[in-house]
């Protein structure tokens, strides 16, 4: 549950929801209800305040961004949550997206390599008074594998292919969101586990920041400059 934090940009958030989620054909009534409550502008710099409830992707300092809300929606519609999932989100970023989804699931496990995103994402959920979040620091392309299973995956970077090692973390039935694309877009994934097979359905194109860790890209590419 979100901790009370003011009415400044409660008109923004709604309008958000109203204007922009909606019409973008979101229909899952918990996202747009999460997503209308949830105070984006604290996972930013104050400069970018304004600004948080239009639809770009905020720049986070390394050449990390936060995910457009739109994004964001689309990526926790597709995940289905009922509220009673254990959630691997890989890439922590600002922590928005954490944050919408630990309103949804039982427990998020969010990793994300660099240290000082995962610090800043962990005191903001502390203020919001987010307590089913375990922030993990590492590479997030072999994922968490002294947690899993998971019920569900989230990945919010661009891989070259689906990570392996996160679909064996998945549960008997678990679904992975997973944008996979050889450059700066990418096509979104929903992949579904069933035994020790995988079907993988294609979503709608995307564009994130790069994967980078083990079973992702080594470093940035040329493709993403």
């Amino acid at each position: 549950m979100i901790a009370r934090t003011g009415n400044r940009f409660l008109a923004k958030r709604q309008k958000m929801v109203d204007e922009l989620l909606v019409p973008l054909g979101i229909k899952d009534k918990r996202t747009l209800k999460v997503m209308g409550q949830t105070p984006r502008h604290m996972f930013l710099d104050s400069a970018l305040h304004d600004r948080a409830y239009e639809d770009y992707a905020a720049p986070l300092g390394d050449g990390q961004t936060a995910s457009k809300p739109s994004t964001v929606a689309l990526m926790t519609q597709t995940a289905e949550l009922k509220g009673n999932e254990t959630v691997l989100e890989v890439g922590t970023g600002s922590g928005y997206q954490t944050a919408i989804l630990s309103q949804l699931a039982e427990r998020v496990y969010t990793i994300e390599r660099i240290n000082s995103f995962s610090n800043r994402a962990r005191k903001t959920f502390n203020e919001l008074g987010l307590n089913n979040v375990v922030c993990l620091v590492g590479d997030g392309s072999t994922g968490a594998k002294s947690y899993a299973p998971f019920d569900v995956i989230l990945v919010t970077a661009g891989a070259p292919q689906i990570p392996v090692p996160l679909a064996k973390q998945l549960k008997e039935g678990g679904r992975m969101i997973v944008p996979v694309g050889n450059g700066a877009e990418q096509e979104l994934l929903l992949v579904v586990r069933a035994g020790d097979r995988f079907t993988v359905k294609k979503k709608e194109g995307c564009s994130f920041v790069p994967l980078i860790g083990k079973h992702g890209w080594k470093t940035k590419p040329s493709k993403y400059s």
